[in-house]
């Protein structure tokens, strides 16, 4: 009797098993069924709104479902964040996540409608970018030691823009205004378009933000390019000097932008959107694509992503302490 009864709950448990395994595997082939929708938290144009929908657009070649771009600006990224995190768990809402809405804004804001790292569940880092640093037309300076020099004559005269307070635009700019000992006025914007617009306007005399959005008017030349933020040049603009390089040493400060689905999507959808994603961001097109527009592609695994952005966060939090930012 023990023997038999011993012998049902192998046979029960091995039973559960198999059909959970089918069950996951049913999931898996059966993901996509319908529209999947990627939040953008920030406005059209930008360099997370431009990976979105080349993302996008590969995901539906692949899988011949569409892909739809959902812009929800508004409060540093946090507004179109919280959507996301607060979405049906099922593959079928995803983020293209940002440094500030996962990284920088855990160390700004007391308290967020969101948890950066336990809602979401990492999917693959898309892309790394350098900010560069672009100045209006009518401004007389060439260089950025020129910049820095007529700044000092000028305390608290020039104005800089960002695409948000808190951004990594804005915390390069207050880090960039700390190391070089100058003063220049913030004035923060719902995205990279409408930043772009009033330098290209002469609203505002400086802006450091990503570099991609920045990359044609700079080309045809509508404002002038100084530097890039990174550590190393970028080839998209392999004649233009790091900061460093152009004399303000051990400053360094990048984006990255990485997709994400709310935290219990089934592992099973998340495994085959990061096999997808890495794919993707393989491929000879989109790779040349992202390049030509100062982006790095990357393209890992969930769990290292995870542990990108872990430190990530920690990497963030000093950089606000350092620079002594404050949110008004």
């Amino acid at each position: 009797m023990v023997l038999r009864d011993a012998v049902v709950k192998l046979m029960v448990s091995a039973c559960a098993l198999s059909a959970a395994g089918l069950a996951g595997a049913q999931a898996q082939s059966a993901y996509p069924s319908k529209t999947i929708r990627i939040v953008v938290a920030y406005t059209p144009a930008g360099t997370t709104d431009i990976l979105a929908r080349t993302m996008g657009q590969k995901f539906t070649q692949a899988w011949s479902r569409p892909v739809i771009v959902d812009n929800r600006p508004g409060s540093n990224g946090n507004i179109g964040t919280e959507v996301a995190a607060k979405a049906s768990a099922d593959g079928y809402t995803l983020l293209m996540g940002t440094a500030a809405t996962h990284a920088i804004n855990p160390g700004l804001y007391p308290k967020l409608p969101f948890d950066p790292v336990a809602d979401f569940a990492p999917i693959t880092l898309a892309a790394v970018v350098p900010n560069i640093v672009v100045v209006a037309n009518a401004l007389p300076v060439k260089n950025l030691q020129s910049l820095i020099a007529h700044a000092k004559a000028n305390p608290g005269k020039l104005s800089h823009g960002s695409p948000g307070q808190g951004s990594t635009g804005h915390l390069s700019a207050e880090l960039f205004k700390s190391m070089a000992g100058i003063s220049m006025t913030h004035v923060a914007y719902k995205g990279s378009a409408p930043t772009l617009q009033d330098l290209v306007g002469g609203q505002i005399q400086v802006v450091i933000d990503n570099l991609p959005p920045y990359l044609p008017p700079v080309k045809a030349g509508k404002i002038r390019a100084l530097a890039v933020t990174s550590s190393k040049r970028s080839p998209a603009v392999p004649d233009l000097p790091t900061v460093e390089e152009a004399g303000l040493k051990g400053y360094e400060a990048s984006a990255w932008f990485g997709l994400f689905a709310p935290a219990g999507t089934p592992s099973e959808v998340v495994a085959k959107l990061g096999a997808e994603s890495q794919r993707i961001l393989g491929l000879a097109d989109v790779r040349e694509r992202l390049l030509g527009l100062g982006a790095q592609p990357v393209g890992n695994s969930p769990d290292e992503f995870a542990r990108y952005l872990r430190d990530e966060i920690a990497k963030w939090r000093a950089v606000i302490q350092r620079a002594n930012v404050t949110l008004h």
